[in-house]
Parts: structure tokens; C-alpha cells; sequence
């Protein structure tokens, strides 16, 4: 018995004068991880380099111990050039994680995170 296989990890780049969104779809794991740091690099390396580094989650399915490594890191190359590092519409289950080690701190978190805070109760993070 096989399992279906699953839909390839992609990261597709949209680069502005001030930022750059990575849109993220399918499963960050061990397999993929590099390729969004990869990605994630080189838009920091650009000239002039972004004030803001967005990765959109939306369209994530999965996301291991790797993928939430792979984070840390991108967040180690943003945070030691001075560019905001925000994840946008992270999934329950990526809300989770960070929460549960402790890292969600380390992201400014937009969109769907938002929402589930504001669903369960708890005061909206002041915008700014």
C-alpha cells in the first residue's frame, strides 16, 4: 500500500520597494525547509535589502520540527539585519507550535493569528 503522494512545497516571491512576501504552500518539513531558507536568504541579500520580510502561510498543510527550525533561522538572518519578520495567516496547527515552544514572540504574527485570539478571548496585540 502506497500513500498519495504529496503536493510539491512551493515558495512564490513578490518583491517591493520595502518588502518582500514569500507565499508558502504545502508541507515545510525536513525535505523542503532549505528551499525556504534558501529563498528567504536571498531576498534578505538583495540590494537595497527589505524593511519587511512577510511569509505568507495560508497555504501551508504541514509543518514539523524542521520547518518551525527553518523559521528561527530566516528569523536569525532578519532580526541581525534590523527587518521585521511577519508570518501572515499561520494555520491552528502552526499557531500551536510556536506557542508551545515558546517562539511565537519571535514573529510578528498577522492574519489568522489575529482571529484565533480574538475568538478565544484574548486581547488583540496592539497594532503598530
Amino acid at each position: 500500500m502506497t500513500g498519495l503522494p504529496s503536493p510539491p512545497f512551493t515558495v512564490g516571491v513578490e518583491a517591493g520597494p520595502d518588502a518582500v512576501r514569500l507565499r508558502l504552500a504545502g508541507d515545510l518539513d525536513f525535505d523542503t525547509s532549505d528551499l525556504l531558507v534558501e529563498r528567504a536568504r536571498a531576498c534578505l541579500a538583495a540590494e537595497p535589502g527589505p524593511q519587511d520580510l512577510f511569509l505568507d502561510c495560508s497555504g501551508l498543510r504541514l509543518c514539523d520540527s524542521m520547518g518551525v527550525s527553518s523559521l528561527l533561522l530566516i528569523h536569525r538572518g532578519t532580526s541581525s539585519r534590523g527587518v521585521a519578520l511577519h508570518l501572515e495567516n499561520p494555520p491552528a496547527f502552526l499557531r500551536r507550535m510556536l506557542d508551545v515552544t515558546g517562539t511565537a514572540r519571535l514573529f510578528v504574527l498577522d492574519g489568522a493569528g489575529r482571529q484565533t485570539e480574538q475568538e478565544e478571548g484574548t486581547p488583540p496585540a496592539p497594532s503598530g
